[in-house]
């Protein structure tokens, strides 16, 4: 049983996590994030801390931008977007068990503060800005780290935001 509360969007990503691992989840239902959720969220953040697994879509950063600013030491777990997609839909509920505990495995606190350690050079020089295939190759680097997939601007706030050391990148695109 994780000691840490999972939120995720809806009640079907709930029954997906719970083939995957044994956990308590709360659902945001979409992007509205009531009162009430918000208020059930902040007891499971301050007593037992969260880790935010939204789904990997536009609706599921936003969500998870909004949740980020209300509780800044929440934990985040991303689950690739190619891993999380099946029946023409994308999101948490079509991601595998071993998908999710993968996500779980690797989990990031946002920093307020900037590590500055990659800037944008980083990215065109490893063809993660600028080429055809860079946002594929995003997706495949952001998978190895852990940190999801994002546009280039996201990616680089990602890196300097999640504790990625200059070894763990250097590493992901050089494998």
């Amino acid at each position: 049983m994780l000691k840490q509360v999972i939120v995720v969007e809806g009640k079907s990503d709930i029954q997906r996590i719970a083939q995957a691992v044994e956990a308590d989840c709360i659902a945001t239902e979409g992007f509205t994030l009531r009162k009430g959720v918000i208020d059930m969220i902040r007891v499971a953040y301050e007593k037992r801390g969260i880790i935010i697994l939204t789904d990997p879509d536009t609706a599921g950063e936003r969500i998870r931008r909004v949740l980020t600013k209300k509780f800044p030491n929440a934990q985040h777990a991303f689950v690739p977007r190619d891993e999380a997609f099946a029946n023409d839909d994308i999101g948490i509920e079509q991601a595998s068990p071993e998908s999710i505990r993968k996500a779980l495995s690797t989990l990031h606190v946002e920093s307020l503060e900037s590590s500055n350690e990659f800037s944008m050079v980083d990215l065109v020089r490893h063809g993660l800005s600028g080429m055809p295939d860079s946002a594929a190759r995003r997706a495949v680097i952001g998978a190895k780290l852990g940190i999801g997939y994002g546009n280039g601007k996201q990616f680089l706030y990602r890196l300097n935001h999640y504790g990625i050391s200059r070894d763990a990148f250097e590493e992901a695109v050089n494998s």
